[in-house]
């Protein structure tokens, strides 16, 4: 694959229609006013019957599953092209908000995503439904104050068993939906009075409101201000063994995460992509326009070398994207080692890209009514969030010597 089929160049332009009129216009609420994005995310859903889409979908697998099949082979995002028609939104909506997409996919893709890969078939009906439909907004939490890419090893959560029961306590932060979120998937360790290195990783679903379990209000941050993010506390959480997922401790967490980390770096690349797009195009036309020294700045080579490097970096972004969906067509899961890669890459030249948009337009960058420094703050933390580079770094360099 070397250009987008015609088909995903349809839903492009209809995804691109929506955003300059549904989403541009709320620009300034979203980044600036504190506006919470889901409203605007329903708006995209019902647009592009995604919730009609996202239920004929979960009726065949929960149909499959009760048959005693293992999947549908007629899933949404399975068969040529599917991939592409998922991610291309992805793109087009970080052409303007990436915010939004880190708010729909960490409720979608992680929360929804997890309770479909490790529940029974009564907890994806109780709650994996509304979360994929978005009639319900989700979140995943696993980061702590304490733990940050050492997710696991220094987790502090814990669930312990009393009676029929589970009591949950502990504290996460950087949840993204953390304050808004109906249906939260807590990730904590099963305390049986042994070493927390010992201890099993559980995961359990919980409601909004439910007696001792906290969501703060939303965080102020540097970049991403269309996505909420916030903290979650459980103080002596009681809850039963049908909120366990998979109602069982004997099924290890760890590769079920790495299938999530892989799914959610591979997106990465998509959104980097949708950035890099929107700053080049951009840069482009503020070079043709602004005149310095008697000629348009795009004129002058050091501008000229920006934007070239700027091309570059698409071209690549792209292909790994089209890598992306060529795999998935041929039936290859990707692997975390390529999903990490991807988006080590990709967050990096993003970055790059937006700061160089930023120097681009000189003093006008700077200024928030710039399109390109949003970007420039949104684009860090793809270095950041789904493994920081330094860990991206670590799972490559590990496979490569394994």
């Amino acid at each position: 694959m070397y250009k987008w089929s015609d088909e995903h160049q349809m839903i492009r332009d209809a995804v691109r229609d929506f955003v300059d009129k549904e989403v541009r216009p709320l620009r300034e609420e979203l980044e600036f006013g504190d506006t919470p994005p889901y409203d605007v995310i329903r708006k995209f859903f019902a647009t592009f019957g995604m919730s009609d889409i996202a239920r004929a979908s979960f009726a065949k697998r929960i149909a499959a599953e009760k048959a005693g099949k293992e999947r549908d082979p007629d899933a949404a995002g399975s068969g040529p092209s599917g991939v592409g028609f998922m991610l291309v939104p992805i793109i087009e909506l970080c052409r303007c908000s990436p915010g939004l997409v880190t708010a729909m996919g960490v409720s979608t893709g992680l929360a929804g995503s997890t309770i479909m890969s490790r529940g029974t078939v009564a907890q994806k009906e109780r709650w994996a439904l509304d979360l994929l439909t978005f009639d319900k907004v989700g979140a995943w939490a696993i980061t702590e104050p304490d733990s940050g890419s050492d997710a696991f090893g220094r987790m502090q959560a814990t669930a312990r068993r009393d009676g029929d029961e589970y009591v949950l306590n502990g504290s996460k932060t950087f949840i993204t939906n953390g304050p808004y979120a109906d249906t939260t998937v807590f990730i904590c360790k099963l305390d049986e009075g042994n070493p927390p290195a010992e201890r099993k990783i559980l995961s359990f679903v919980l409601d909004r409101g439910m007696p001792g379990f906290e969501q703060t209000k939303a965080m102020r941050k540097m970049g991403m201000h269309s996505s909420p993010t916030g903290m979650l506390f459980l103080s002596d959480v009681r809850v039963g063994k049908d909120r366990l997922l998979g109602e069982t401790e004997d099924r290890p967490y760890r590769e079920g995460a790495k299938e999530a980390f892989s799914i959610e770096r591979t997106g990465v690349a998509a959104m980097s992509l949708g950035i890099i797009e929107r700053c080049l195009e951009l840069s482009i036309a503020y070079a043709k326009e602004c005149v310095r020294f008697g000629k348009p700045i795009g004129e002058h080579q050091l501008i000229q070398e920006k934007l070239a490097r700027m091309e570059m970096h698409r071209l690549n972004v792209e292909n790994l994207v089209f890598r992306t969906i060529e795999k998935a067509d041929a039936g290859e899961a990707m692997t975390l080692t390529e999903a990490s890669a991807m988006k080590l890459y990709s967050a990096r030249v993003a970055t790059e890209v937006a700061l160089e948009a930023v120097q681009i337009f000189g003093g006008n960058g700077y200024m928030s009514e710039f399109e390109v420094e949003q970007f420039a703050r949104d684009a860090k933390v793809l270095q950041i969030y789904a493994g920081t580079d330094e860990i991206q770094i670590s799972q490559i360099a590990r496979s490569l010597l394994a």
